[in-house]
């Protein structure tokens, strides 16, 4: 079983911009796929991005032109590129690695948005 774990997180007043880091503890490319979820209290995760092992790439429509995902396989990490963010922005941030067996998923980290 693969570990991804999180990094990155923080406070971030509004219109700024925070990177997050997602490092697995072996090589992502036997995933055909890695994505960016999160999560609010009360609420169902909710999808914010994707990356395929071909480095296609794709995105929610409220982070759509604020938000890029990218995949470094020699570092074994994906990452979440995240500017302009808006206080709605704020959620605890997942990582998930796909594969045609089990899927991967990190701890999270939060991500924090206010004045």
């Amino acid at each position: 079983q693969v570990q991804l774990v999180e990094s990155g997180g923080g406070l971030v007043q509004p219109g700024g911009s925070l990177r997050l880091s997602c490092a697995a503890s072996r090589s992502i490319v036997s995933f055909y796929a890695m994505a960016w979820y999160r999560q609010t209290p009360g609420k169902q995760r909710e999808w914010v991005a994707t990356i395929t092992s071909r480095s296609s790439t794709n995105y929610a429509d409220p982070v759509k032109g604020r938000f890029a995902i990218s995949r470094d396989n020699a570092e074994n990490t994906v990452y979440l590129q995240m500017n302009s963010l808006k206080p709605e922005d704020t959620a605890v941030y997942y990582c998930k690695g796909l594969s045609v067996g089990r899927d991967s998923w990190g701890q999270g980290t939060q991500v924090t948005v206010s004045s």
